[in-house]
């Protein structure tokens, strides 16, 4: 009798938890030069997530594209993260982008149009994997924006 009052619990707790959706991605915000040297510009941004299931999960980012001025500068690959139950989160993205691949005869163009005008297109594209209890999906990312860059 013990045991069917425990099994019943759990089938029950089991059953009344739902992953009837996959997390909503909502956008990529805070898109930012944090750091820059003579040998690398880092960028950094936020994706944005929410979570309706009572259950969470696990995301990773594989090999979204840093572009810049319509040139592919880095790719970001990072660890899994844990996905909250019921919550709105967002994962972190940072990329550092050598400055000689920025700096190239392919680029100068751009490079002194970005100069006059003190910005910099730069766009994340590829996909973020959700995954938990078998059940996969990919997001796909594509977002551009114009950043303003100190001289």
């Amino acid at each position: 009798m013990k045991r069917l009052i425990i099994l019943s619990t759990i089938l029950l707790t089991f059953f009344n938890c739902s992953v009837s959706e996959k997390p909503e991605f909502i956008n990529i915000k805070n898109i930012k030069v944090t750091e820059s040297n003579s040998k690398f510009i880092t960028i950094t941004a936020d994706a944005l997530f929410l979570n309706p299931n009572d259950i969470g999960g696990q995301l990773k980012t594989d090999a979204i594209k840093v572009i810049v001025n319509d040139t592919e500068m880095a790719s970001i690959s990072t660890k899994s993260f844990n996905v909250p139950a019921r919550n709105e989160f967002s994962i972190p993205l940072k990329a550092s982008v050598p400055t000689d691949s920025i700096f190239s005869n392919k680029n100068l163009g751009r490079l002194i149009g970005s100069l006059f005008s003190k910005k910099i297109k730069v766009q994340y594209k590829g996909d973020i994997k959700y995954k938990v209890f078998g059940f996969s999906h990919a997001y796909q990312v594509d977002q551009t924006e114009d950043i303003k860059i100190k001289i």
